[in-house]
């Protein structure tokens, strides 16, 4: 392997060991911001370390086809150890500040959604249900001013009908029905006759 290609992935290591950092800060900083329960961090862990390791073999196939060599080592270790020592707190303090900006984002974007959705659509709701409200209740009183219309006319064609319903009977099974409709109607419509 000629000296040129040797360091191509020497400065590919320590690049690809401040990436790891990188990483490994973000996310360190969103576990402890965002209070992920304590069994997933297990799994969050496991998923760095398999991300990280297909990352820098990705990178030193890419810089010299995969070869595994002693100065690979030092380039990772020093560029991880470069990256805490320069850009860690950078680094931590910029993923704070994203997430508040990402909080904040989301927080102006819940207002907006009550503001322009949900509080016309409560108001809306809210005036079809007084408007159902006072429609039942034109329905109801036109409804009472039909039924005392026609009440004279329900007698008449009752004191018409009572020879012939005076004879009729009506069956055993109808008694209770009848009277359920009956005791019904009386208590809500007998008040207004009298």
């Amino acid at each position: 392997m000629s000296p040129h290609i040797q360091w191509i992935t020497l400065l590919w290591m320590l690049f690809s060991g401040a990436a790891m950092g990188l990483a490994y800060d973000s996310y360190r900083v969103l576990s402890g911001q965002l209070h992920f329960p304590r069994w997933t961090l297990h799994v969050l862990d496991l998923f760095y370390w398999c991300g990280a390791a297909l990352f820098v073999f990705r990178m030193l196939y890419v810089s010299n086809y995969g070869q595994l060599r002693f100065y690979v080592f030092v380039g990772l270790f020093l560029g991880v150890w470069l990256y805490f020592l320069f850009l860690s707190v950078t680094t931590q303090r910029f993923v704070v500040m994203l997430i508040k900006v990402v909080r904040y984002l989301i927080d102006v974007l819940k207002r907006l959604f009550r503001l322009m959705v949900w509080t016309p659509i409560r108001l809306l709701l809210k005036l079809l249900k007084g408007l159902a409200v006072m429609l039942g209740g034109l329905l109801m009183f036109v409804f009472h001013v039909v039924l005392k219309i026609l009440l004279p006319f329900w007698k008449l064609a009752k004191w018409m009908a009572r020879p012939i319903t005076s004879r009729l009977r009506t069956p055993k099974w109808l008694d209770k029905p009848v009277k359920a409709a009956i005791v019904l109607w009386n208590k809500w419509f007998r008040k207004d006759e009298e």
